[in-house]
């Protein structure tokens, strides 16, 4: 039976046809490696997501994490399955051989972990928000604090946690109120509340570090006022051994929608409960510089944004498949025209509309998971390309498809999410099958690590303008480089023509939005302008997907004609958009609270 997860074969096209990672191997970090280094730990992936994370999945949204008032409970098979991950060495799975990495190139990493996120995107967290915390450190830390938190996560026994927002404040960071007290010893003590921390307290592991953004009591106010700090959740002995709990306390969990074997916490620092007294306060440790806090905290928040759209790809990816899966297997209708009595009812994927869904969520789920991976592709180049030209290059495209890479699968694939649930009917609505709990999982990922406004908002507002738009012209001038390669092939022609045009109203509409001076009206419908560019580069993806898939064979024959399906029926959409944008339409803008 083939995966209900992911498509083995698809992840092989998109990694070796289209991304060329063989190459990689070229390069003095993953010269060890090899396609078939490569495939077997994509194959260890996928036999760990089957066999340890997606057996508990439906177990763990029926038993959501409890706290009794001590200690959070969660069901045997999370444990079990984290045990499972970190000994297959998989933490490390990009990390220097010097940390006991493996060195795998960051879009191999990404492909395997995939896997993980079909399974069981709540259990996942917990070791994906630990290698982010990680790499964090790595990045802005001390080395005291990598040989005593960072070879700890990595070897499986920490776990890592991001603790930004607070009750009060939810996105807006600039009004974070938690305090961070110096001490004579060089330590800080900390005082607040944390709010939204996933994975936030638990009794899996030896420990959890918790990196946490807080003010200094001289501090400006804003962001720039905002300094990062490390709290383990125990402190250690003199032998790195974690031991006394530190000053801090969960208050509560919050129950979700979805994602609920997963503890979400609301976490007091420096509350007195475990160190009363003058002994108050969350002992801490300063990462980086002072006041310069939410810049290092955007090296873990950039890497979980693109997290965050390969999570809901593959979520909606593994509900495709589920959809698929049952539209063959379903006998109902017959099909126009043919009824005869005692004729046989044809399964539902013999129906143009039912197919009309499959390829949507084809498109949204395939189109997410090529964006997702190029954009991990991108990171290996900026790390690791030989020449300064092709590392500035991968740099300006992150920056530009960042906020895309999160916003557009998490709107879209949950989207597919719903289809998936439509193309059960009735069944689809019921827990009888799992692509409700799909759907609720993967509802989240449209809101956390950014809503579609602050990314809208960004990539409008900052984005495409940053550096005198050399982002933006970089973009363009990859996809025209496309538009050059598709022209040769008269099958694309129609295609390419296509997104050529659209590309064409895209830069006139986005350097009319630069133009205008008045933010508020520029920025009103920042949204539409996220999901028209979104449209348009999965578009490209697609374009690019079908420039290598030239054989005739099914599975390259059905990437055409999903791309085809994409341009025909959701390229169109962007001209509305680009028109309303183009218009500095002040609808909403203009509308008052009390007309509502």
């Amino acid at each position: 039976m083939d995966s209900l997860l992911l498509s083995r074969t698809d992840i092989e096209f998109l990694l070796y046809d289209w991304l060329n990672v063989e190459a990689l191997t070229q390069r003095s970090r993953f010269s060890d490696h090899s396609r078939e280094t490569f495939d077997a730990v994509l194959a260890l992936c996928e036999r760990l997501a089957t066999e340890k994370f997606a057996t508990h999945n439906r177990k763990g949204d029926q038993h959501e994490a409890h706290f009794d008032g001590k200690a959070v409970s969660l069901i045997p098979e999370v444990d079990e399955a984290l045990k499972a991950f970190g000994e297959a060495g998989l933490m490390a799975a990009a990390q220097d051989s010097e940390l006991g990495g493996m060195q795998l190139p960051v879009v191999v990493e990404k492909a395997g972990f995939a896997w993980f996120l079909a399974a069981n995107m709540t259990t996942s967290a917990f070791p994906f928000l630990t290698i982010g915390n990680a790499n964090l450190i790595l990045a802005h830390g001390t080395e005291e604090m990598i040989d005593l938190y960072v070879r700890p996560m990595l070897a499986g026994r920490f776990f890592g946690t991001m603790c930004l927002s607070e009750p009060h404040a939810g996105s807006s960071l600039a009004e974070i109120k938690t305090q961070a007290v110096p001490q004579p010893d060089g330590r800080y003590r900390l005082f607040g509340n944390k709010m939204w921390i996933s994975a936030g307290d638990h009794e899996l592991g030896e420990n959890i570090i918790h990196l946490v953004l807080a003010r200094l009591p001289d501090a400006a106010a804003g962001v720039n006022g905002i300094s990062l700090f490390l709290a383990p959740r125990r402190l250690l002995d003199a032998h790195g051994i974690p031991g006394e709990r530190n000053d801090i306390a969960l208050a509560g969990l919050n129950h979700k929608m979805g994602t609920r074997g997963s503890p979400n916490c609301l976490l007091n620092f420096g509350e007195g409960a475990f160190t009363p007294g003058d002994r108050a306060g969350a002992v801490a440790w300063l990462v980086g510089e002072p006041n310069r806090g939410l810049a290092a905290m955007f090296h873990m928040m950039n890497e979980s944004r693109i997290g965050v759209g390969m999570t809901a790809s593959a979520v909606g990816y593994s509900a495709f498949l589920h959809a698929l899966d049952y539209a063959r297997g379903r006998p109902q209708g017959y099909r126009p025209g043919t009824r005869q009595t005692g004729a046989r009812q044809v399964p539902i994927i013999e129906h143009a509309d039912v197919r009309r869904m499959l390829l949507a969520q084809k498109c949204y789920a395939e189109g997410g998971l090529a964006l997702n991976l190029y954009c991990a592709r991108l990171v290996d180049d900026e790390r690791t390309a030989s020449d300064d030209a092709t590392r500035e290059r991968a740099r300006l495209l992150l920056e530009l498809l960042t906020p895309i890479a999160k916003s557009w699968p998490s709107q879209w694939c949950v989207e597919g999410c719903s289809l998936a649930i439509q193309v059960h009917g009735g069944y689809g609505y019921t827990r009888d099958y799992d692509v409700e709990q799909l759907y609720r999982d993967n509802r989240l990922n449209p809101i956390h690590e950014g809503t579609h406004g602050i990314h809208g908002i960004d990539l409008l507002g900052r984005k495409v303008a940053m550096e005198g738009g050399a982002a933006f012209a970089q973009l363009c001038k990859t996809v025209r480089a496309t538009l050059t390669r598709a022209k040769t092939d008269i099958a694309l022609a129609e295609y390419s023509s296509r997104l050529e045009a659209a590309l064409s109203r895209t830069e006139f509409v986005t350097a009319l939005l630069c133009e205008e001076h008045n933010l508020e009206l520029r920025l009103a419908n920042a949204s539409v302008y996220l999901e028209a560019l979104g449209h348009l580069v999965v578009a490209w993806i697609w374009l690019e997907q079908m420039t290598v898939a030239n054989q005739n064979t099914p599975f390259h024959r059905g990437k055409r004609q999903a791309g085809r399906y994409f341009f025909y029926w959701e390229l169109p959409k962007v001209t509305n958009q680009l028109d309303r944008l183009a218009a500095l339409d002040v609808t909403t803008l203009h509308m008052k609270d009390s007309w509502f």
